[in-house]
């Protein structure tokens, strides 16, 4: 079920149906970590870097080398904050666009079910800025278990997983269900659901494709919401 929802949502990523989603997520997504990378190299520059050199006013020979090492220490720095802030990058381009994917995924997919209902614009504001809190919030306490040896890599996946599956999947029942709703179905099936994120958190591994997570995770989500509500007696919807 899980890996039928995420093949489907993969060939959902270039369909013709949601080239328009495609561009507008891809664009977003580059133009607010575009945005992100500058202001961390800015804070760089204007504080962290002053703040190391005022340990040598007298410039030494081997300053210069020095300054060496820390651009390129600065440089993979700056890149791993932002492969770190990807995932809250994600959380908040998914809250504007989930709805644009699921509209395209039920009209072509699901053309006999009734189409669901998109959250009014505040309900929905208020719940992409909670995922984004939450998110974040997760991320910082993985950014700390990446220093215990064994635990770094797992505390990703888990961390994301829950995180992403969760939200992720909410956002899509939410189109059907209430917000009471939508977290007791989730909950009901929590496994799986967190067996998708995990599914999410790998693609938000991969470099350059990872730019498309929301599209991906999104329309997973759609696809798994379906195929779990047919199979649920009690929560059929």
């Amino acid at each position: 079920m899980i890996f039928h929802a995420a093949r489907l949502s993969a060939a959902n990523l270039f369909a013709p149906e949601t080239r328009s989603v495609f561009w507008k997520v891809l664009g977003l997504t580059l133009l607010v970590l575009l945005a992100l990378w500058l202001a961390l190299r800015s804070v760089f520059l204007s504080l962290v870097f002053p703040w190391i050199a005022g340990f040598f006013p007298a410039m030494p020979d081997w300053a210069g080398w020095l300054g060496f090492v820390l651009a390129i220490g600065a440089g993979i720095g700056l890149a791993l904050a932002l492969a770190l802030l990807l995932s809250p990058v994600t959380a908040l381009i998914a809250g504007l666009f989930l709805d644009d994917v699921a509209e395209v995924v039920e009209k072509r997919d699901y053309p006999s079910d009734p189409p669901g209902t998109a959250m009014p614009l505040g309900p929905a504001i208020a719940s992409s800025l909670k995922f984004l809190g939450v998110v974040i919030v997760g991320n910082i306490v993985a950014l700390f278990l990446l220093f215990i040896p064994g635990v770094n890599l797992i505390a990703f996946f888990v961390v994301n997983g829950y995180l992403l599956g969760r939200e992720f999947f909410e956002f899509a029942a939410m189109r059907f269900r209430s917000p009471q709703e939508a977290r007791l179905f989730r909950a009901r099936h929590a496994s799986t659901v967190f067996l998708a994120g995990l599914v999410i958190a790998a693609f938000l591994a991969v470099p350059i494709v990872n730019l498309l997570t929301p599209l991906f995770a999104a329309g997973m989500m759609v696809h798994l919401h379906k195929l779990v509500s047919r199979g649920d007696p009690v929560f059929h919807g």
